[in-house]
């Protein structure tokens, strides 16, 4: 019976901690969390939507017009009979085909342009996304490296208190060993708060389907491989949805123009009319004609003309920003590929031997407490030069994919 109820305890304990150990996410898990909650995305799918409407506006036929009309007629001379009036007079307005094609090519110009517009949010968001994901992975392997740092300094700082206890060091080693635990100390706090202010931001990215308290599965490993900067180039020029969103301007401004042109146009109005008096009835058809004298539409499309140019300065502007923005990246990625490669293949280690050295000579008074501390300094610089590296390699593969250079 005891056996069965220490078996209990046991089960109730593993239920609990299951409960209460955060869920962990990988990068995939949050895209697509992301791409359904993100409430700026879904403004962005919504100007979409707001488009393709224009396209039923731009399909509709104008509506007729019904006029109705009554009165009485009192009779003043003796030929006229008195009684009531009434006229009855429909109107439609002709609507032109080729203005309703130019209509529809201005509206579906428009949709391209909110498609283009939502999937460059759409790219921006999951590029801010994955570097928020990894800074939160660079950080976290930031603290495990300072929290083996801080076993390290204490363990140095308690063989030093030995040494000092005992006569064989000076006072000030134990001083220089409490200040480099404190500093140790210092920074493992500040990890942990980058973390949670890296946790906090992507939590933002993704919306308030992330629980507050989650755990990221990942690491910082790249191996992507990259085509060359010319290669580059023009991939991006071609799948760009910045790019496409102002050559889609550039094209709607174009139908703006042809559209205000044809409107120029005679309105024609077809009319009929029913008019009852009492001495007779009577029967009417014609046309109305709106005569453009006056509005010419220039002022329409000098307006038109005047968006089609400022989309085409500003669509190469764009395109010699984004060359820029992909010369940089690309910098960036060979730099930090070299980074990583110099410090994985010996840099790390070589540094990690010359702190055991160090601290093996000191346990065995060859040398001072110097030595060991700058071999721990080392040490820990080259390995957070490492993660750091090791982030901005993937940090500037994720600002190349943004661009549209990779698919």
């Amino acid at each position: 019976m005891k056996t069965k109820a220490i078996a209990l305890l046991a089960a109730l304990g593993l239920c609990a901690h299951a409960a209460g150990a955060a869920e962990r996410y990988t990068l995939g898990q949050l895209q697509t969390l992301a791409l359904q909650s993100n409430a700026s995305l879904g403004a962005a799918r919504a100007d979409v939507d707001v488009s393709r409407a224009d396209t039923l506006t731009a399909r509709a036929y104008p509506n007729p017009e019904l006029e109705v009309m009554g009165g009485d007629r009192n009779s003043r001379g003796p030929n006229l009979a008195p009684g009531s009036l009434g006229s009855i007079t429909l109107s439609q307005r002709f609507d032109y085909p080729s203005q309703r094609d130019a209509r529809l090519r201005v509206a579906e110009a428009g949709i391209t342009s909110a498609m283009s517009g939502a999937q460059a949010y759409e790219v921006d968001l999951l590029t801010r996304l994955k570097q928020s994901f990894y800074a939160v992975i660079r950080h976290e392997r930031e603290l495990g490296a300072a929290r083996e740092d801080l076993e390290l300094a204490k363990a140095i700082r308690n063989r030093v208190e030995v040494r000092v206890n005992t006569g064989e060091a000076p006072r000030y080693e134990l001083i220089r060993a409490d200040t480099e635990l404190l500093s140790a100390q210092k920074n493992a706090d500040a990890a942990e708060l980058r973390i949670a202010q890296s946790k906090a931001r992507l939590r933002g990215l993704v919306g308030g389907v992330l629980p507050i308290d989650y755990e990221l599965q990942g690491d910082l490993v790249n191996d992507v491989e990259l085509p060359p900067l010319e290669k580059l180039r023009e991939d991006m020029l071609t799948r760009n949805p910045e790019i496409a969103r102002l050559r889609a301007e550039i094209e709607r401004a174009k139908e703006q123009i042809e559209l205000e042109k044809l409107r120029r146009m005679p309105e024609l109005s077809f009319k009929l009319g029913r008019d009852q008096d009492p001495e007779y009835e009577a029967n009417r058809i014609g046309v109305a004609v709106s005569i453009p004298l006056f509005d010419r539409r220039q002022g329409q499309i000098a307006q038109a003309s005047a968006i089609g140019e400022r989309n085409r300065m500003a669509l190469e502007g764009r395109m010699f920003e984004l060359q820029q923005q992909l010369d940089a990246a690309y910098r960036q990625y060979d730099l930090s590929r070299t980074q990583v490669s110099a410090l994985e293949s010996g840099i790390v280690r070589q540094a990690e031997a010359a702190l055991k050295v160090a601290e093996a000579a000191y346990k065995f008074g060859e040398r001072g407490i110097l030595e060991v501390l700058d071999a721990q300094r080392t040490f820990r610089a080259v390995r957070n030069e490492l993660i750091s590296a090791r982030y901005e390699l993937i940090n500037a593969v994720a600002e190349i994919e943004r661009l549209g250079a990779l698919r």
